[in-house]
């Protein structure tokens, strides 16, 4: 825990929720899962049917749906064509534009090739096999302008974490609100209990606690006194703060996270499924190919039927809608039966990059660890007279009042233990102190072991759990300390095995990334089996960490939950976010997220993905001696266009199916 964290400062909301007004006693149970978290942003997400890539893919694939059943059945013919004519439209018209604004530009790309190829294939009867590839990239380019509103929600929700406004001081002792933008280097703001700080800079008048886990990744709030720094965005405690800013606000950390963010969405490398990388050659060989094969045997006398009828069958044999169902499929399959076990995979892309990782990064607060302070010692002192249920009850009685996470963490280990409270008088706390308050007739304090306790006394408890990485809080009874208590964030019970998992995985122990201190670091990584630890680390300082693992060749995982842990999900070639604590910045940002909140999805999610690639790689092989067999019977011999097409068939369907088995619950891996 850092050294700030040891002092037990936090003091008493004047009117904090749940508290009968005027009394300032909490009338309701608070628990630390009760809290709003410090940071949640009203959700401000584009709808998908906003999207009109979204719209014509729906449409695309509801008339397919119901074309197929018209068609299978025997259906009149008129109907099932003029739905398969209407799925065509609505799916490939968008990609069919795209592809020749692309071919204005002398690039082809497969987005044309495949519309021509399902045009090619209703020209001669096989309706169904086109209407399916025009669904399959009407779907696909739904899902990447999802993944591209998504991201452009999350860098705009970074505004609702720094104040609009702040409160200036004058040199007259006047005050004015202005807009936190205007705020200038050398400005004095005046930060009222509960607010945002308006603009990095170092507080230059008042005590109070600051919540700055959005910038630092701390689980817990920070003492804040003369000299101290604060970060915009972050929000005060009980105190009010008088704050010179020190940066402009448009280069405050909030702003440069921002900016991080839009920048590694805009320059990560191109998110492109495998076959995509080679579209271009295939599209340009194909497209002469099948003019050749048209061409060449009309040159030389055959009549113009014959040779159309060898080129639409070249063109369908050859055309790629075995290659396409050899990638989607089992990306698209992973991504299902990741979504039963809690992981939410946002793209096929994004399955297939989990797979290929080779390093991993970890955040420690609420990802490692839950996230919540905890009760972990109730340590009576002796001649105290007190048992621990006894020391856990008057302790919990002082605090009851406090709204602060130390004390909550405390109320709350009491009433697990079923110690019921007893009402106090004359609370009053003191940031970076504690509290004060008569219990059943006797003054109790409990707060900061270094404010509260004579110096050198009880040392060796105190640094026993500090050492542990426990936060210490001293309780003294009538002026003599009768007790300390230990409170801790808890380790999540998958954590050691998540990262036993994901080093067998990539052949390398996972790296600790945290804002938090080192000790607190350090004790973590010891019990996880972490060695490289890189703690007290700003957003950018993780960024730059990740880049410099991708320059040397690595695929980086990182894994994270909070706003300062966003720029680094963006720039890593995969990040995931934890779901119940993840900050909506870092859900956003995230390429996937556990739902579920279970840390061991990770490495599972990892071997998944792995499995679907294995499965693409068998998909195309299966795939590519279909298509090179057909193809050269087609041109050596004369291959019967119902065969060219059941050849053709048979492999999208095989490859379907292959691709398919991982839908089974037996193919979530048991790590």
């Amino acid at each position: 825990m850092p050294s700030s964290l040891n002092q037990h400062e936090r003091s008493e909301r004047p009117e904090p929720p749940g508290t009968a007004p005027g009394t300032g006693a909490r009338t309701t149970p608070a628990s630390p899962h009760d809290r709003p978290r410090t940071g949640t942003r009203t959700r401000t997400r584009t709808p998908a049917l906003a999207l009109a890539e979204v719209r014509w893919a729906l449409a695309a694939l509801g008339l397919f749906l119901l074309a197929l059943p018209a068609y299978l059945l025997g259906g009149p013919a008129w109907l099932w064509g003029a739905l398969f004519a209407a799925a065509y439209a609505t799916g490939g018209w968008e990609p069919g534009w795209e592809g020749l604004k692309a071919l204005r530009g002398r690039t082809l790309d497969v987005d044309l090739l495949m519309v021509v190829a399902a045009l090619g294939a209703a020209a001669i009867g096989q309706v169904l096999d086109g209407a399916l590839l025009i669904v399959i990239f009407a779907t696909s380019g739904a899902l990447e302008a999802v993944a591209t509103a998504r991201t452009a929600d999350s860098v705009r929700g970074l505004l609702d974490l720094a104040p609009a406004t702040a409160t200036r001081l004058l040199a007259d002792g006047a005050e004015e609100t202005v807009e936190a933008g205007l705020l200038a280097v050398g400005d004095t703001v005046l930060v009222r209990p509960g607010e945002r700080i308006g603009a990095d800079g170092r507080v230059v008048g008042g005590t109070s606690e600051v919540d700055q886990a959005t910038i630092t990744g701390e689980p817990l709030p920070v003492a804040k006194e003369t000299g101290d720094e604060v970060f915009a965005g972050t929000v005060n405690g009980t105190g009010a703060l008088r704050v010179r800013v020190g940066r402009d606000p448009s280069d405050s950390v909030i702003a440069r996270i921002m900016r991080m963010v839009e920048e590694a969405s805009r320059t990560k490398a191109p998110t492109q499924l495998f076959i995509e990388k080679v579209e271009q050659r295939y599209s340009v060989s194909m497209v002469a190919a099948t003019l050749a094969v048209f061409g060449v045997p009309l040159a030389f006398g055959d009549d113009l039927a014959s040779a159309l009828l060898r080129a639409m069958t070249f063109m369908i044999v050859a055309s790629p809608c075995a290659v396409v169902l050899s990638t989607m499929p089992p990306l698209l399959s992973a991504i299902a039966n990741a979504g039963r076990h809690g992981v939410l995979a946002k793209s096929a892309v994004v399955m297939e990059r989990l797979g290929q990782v080779d390093a991993v990064a970890l955040d420690k607060t609420g990802t490692l660890t839950e996230g919540t302070p905890r009760l972990t010692d109730v340590r009576p002192l002796p001649g105290s007279g007190l048992d621990a249920d006894a020391l856990l009850r008057l302790a919990a009685s002082a605090e009851h009042p406090s709204e602060h996470p130390l004390a909550r963490a405390v109320v709350d280990a009491a009433r697990e233990r079923g110690l019921a409270p007893v009402a106090a008088e004359a609370f009053a706390a003191a940031p970076g102190r504690g509290v004060t308050a008569t219990v059943d007739g006797r003054r109790i304090e409990a707060g900061s072991p270094a404010r509260l306790l004579p110096s050198g006394a009880h040392a060796d408890v105190v640094r026993e759990l500090e050492e542990s990485g426990r936060t210490a809080v001293a309780v003294l009874r009538d002026g003599e300390p009768v007790g300390v208590l230990g409170v801790a964030d808890r380790l999540r019970p998958d954590a050691a095995a998540t990262v036993a998992a994901l080093t067998r995985l990539t052949g390398r122990a996972p790296t600790l990334l945290t804002g938090d201190n080192e000790r607190a670091a350090r004790h973590v990584a010891e019990r996880v089996g972490i060695t490289d630890v890189r703690a007290g680390l700003l957003p950018e300082e993780k960024v730059a960490a990740v880049r410099a693992w991708e320059a040397e060749g690595r695929r980086v995982l990182v894994v994270g939950d909070g706003v300062n842990d966003a720029p680094a999900l963006a720039a890593a070639h995969c990040g995931v976010a934890m779901g119940r604590a993840g900050s909506d910045l870092a859900l956003e940002t995230a390429d996937a997220v556990v739902v579920r909140d279970e840390l061991a999805a990770v490495p599972a999610v990892v071997a998944l993905s792995r499995a679907a690639r294995r499965l693409v790689v068998q998909n195309l092989a299966i795939a590519g001696v279909f298509i090179a067999v057909l193809v050269a019977w087609d041109l050596i011999g004369t291959l019967p266009l119902p065969l060219g097409v059941a050849g053709h068939e048979g492999s999208t369907v095989l490859v379907g199916l292959n691709g398919l088995r991982l839908l089974r619950t037996t193919a979530w891996p048991r790590l």
